[in-house]
């Protein structure tokens, strides 16, 4: 299943024989099958049809909404998924001491040897600082394994994320994209603008595949509930950051160095 992501202001986004269509200015056309599409963004002023959305949300096809600078707004989501049997049990297991402390220490190692593999990729021979580094993240990830609290786990990645941040900054090769530290609401620099918005589309690609799934997005099992946070969905995508958005950041701003 694919999402359909819309950037062009003036385009036209509708719906032709189940096959979504998307009208641009300049008169070009395309289209795809509606069965192939889990969800649709649109980012900046692109126009969404009354007939489209009906059918997408018959589907269960969410539709997201962000500026053209990348601020989300909101989104439309159907009820077809709802599973209210599901989400009781997942309420329950949010209850659940261990059960959420085995599933902490599952997607934050996870996280950490994610990271680790991108340090190895774009570390230089002979290294010594990022090696240092690694080394620190992997007893971070040793000692998580040994945690006995949720608290204590996300101390020990928290401090994991700081070594991480450091030394990715060292390995980026064009000077215009270096930071310091991870930084946001708003980033302080250009690597983290990149970082925050992919962080952000992977957030409700996640949010849209647990509300498809009959799940409830904010009933989550390591972060701490927040009013209008979709919690479950920050737990989910931790041990993906950095496989699917810091390694696409790298990969264009290293390439664009070379």
């Amino acid at each position: 299943m694919a999402q359909l992501y819309v950037t062009d202001h003036q385009a036209k986004v509708g719906i032709d024989n189940a096959r979504i269509k998307v009208e641009y200015a300049d008169g070009l056309v395309r289209t795809l099958p509606i069965e192939s599409i889990e969800g649709i963004t649109i980012m900046g002023n692109a126009q969404v049809t009354t007939n489209c959305i009906a059918e997408c949300l018959k589907r269960g096809i969410h539709i997201q909404y962000y500026s053209s600078k990348g601020l989300y707004y909101g989104k439309l989501s159907s009820t077809q998924h709802v599973n209210t049997e599901r989400q009781r049990a997942q309420i329950s297991l949010t209850e659940d001491k261990e059960y959420s402390l085995a599933l902490a220490k599952i997607i934050l190692k996870a996280k950490i040897n994610n990271q680790i593999v991108l340090l190895r990729r774009y570390r230089n021979k002979g290294d010594i600082e990022t090696e240092e580094q690694i080394r620190f993240m992997k007893i971070l990830e040793y000692k998580i394994d040994k945690a006995l609290t949720i608290a204590e786990i996300t101390g020990y990645e928290g401090s994991a994320a700081k070594a991480y941040f450091k030394s990715l900054n060292s390995l980026v090769n064009v000077p215009e994209f270096k930071f310091k530290g991870r930084n946001r609401r708003p980033p302080r620099d250009r690597f983290n603008s990149m970082l925050s918005l992919g962080y952000a589309l992977v957030m409700n690609d996640m949010y849209g595949a647990i509300e498809g799934r009959g799940l409830n997005p904010f009933f989550g099992f390591i972060h701490q509930d927040k009013e209008k946070h979709p919690t479950l969905a920050s737990d989910l995508m931790e041990e993906w950051r950095a496989v699917i958005v810091d390694s696409v950041v790298m990969s264009l701003i290293n390439g664009f160095g070379k």
